[in-house]
């Protein structure tokens, strides 16, 4: 199973976005993260799918796109057809869970769904057959540059158990929030496959190398 390198555009320069998107790709990285908010759900607001479709339109690799906002079921199919090739929503704001998963999955997208760290993991178990990947947040949504929060890692050795359990070899675990050079190895041997860094990418002084470095990490 591969592990994948995924920035968040979030903390890119937006009067350079187009530069940013396709350095992505040429530092190598897997995928393009794209967090979009409401300003409800969480305090922050980002964009929406006009903008994923333009940054799909430049982007030399898939887009990974996390909805944090009210009733995600609403507008799954407007994020598809801009360009998600990777769709996850927060398990907290949706009602009906696996009709939303099932829904993105027959439209030829990887379905995942997104936990909060003060949510229990145990509230998604019976919905992992329905899942791509399962996104854990590491931090409290909204802002980058935050810590990574450590009671994070007993939700993910609770998630490499269940896969193995129930046979979700393919099922992937990605995690959002804090994730550096500093703890991205260790994170892989908990058993993380995607990784989300934001700030410590986009603001180090080189983040090609440090991108390369991340990738060396997770090998």
């Amino acid at each position: 199973m591969k592990n994948l390198l995924a920035p968040s555009i979030l903390s890119a320069d937006f009067m350079n976005l187009e530069k940013e998107v396709r350095m992505l790709g040429s530092a190598g990285a897997d995928l393009v993260h794209c967090d979009v908010m409401d300003g409800h759900f969480v305090p922050n607001l980002t964009f929406g799918p006009p903008v994923i479709k333009q940054i799909k339109a430049i982007s030399p690799l898939p887009l990974d796109v996390h909805l944090m906002i009210t009733n995600p079921e609403a507008v799954l199919d407007q994020y598809i057809e801009a360009g998600a090739d990777w769709l996850s929503f927060q398990y907290e704001a949706a009602i009906h869970h696996q009709r939303a998963l099932t829904h993105i999955r027959k439209k030829g997208v990887k379905a995942g769904i997104v936990l909060n760290p003060g949510t229990a993991v145990e509230n998604i178990r019976d919905l992992l057959p329905d899942c791509d990947y399962v996104l854990l947040m590491s931090v409290n949504p909204g802002f980058g540059g935050q810590r990574y929060i450590p009671q994070v890692d007993k939700k993910i050795s609770a998630l490499t158990v269940w896969r193995r359990e129930m046979g979700l070899q393919e099922l992937l675990i990605e995690v959002d929030g804090g994730v550096g050079l500093e703890n991205i190895a260790r994170l892989k041997e908990l058993g993380v496959n995607i990784f989300v860094a934001g700030s410590a990418i986009f603001h180090t002084p080189d983040p090609v190398k440090t991108m390369k470095e991340m990738k060396k990490g997770i090998q």
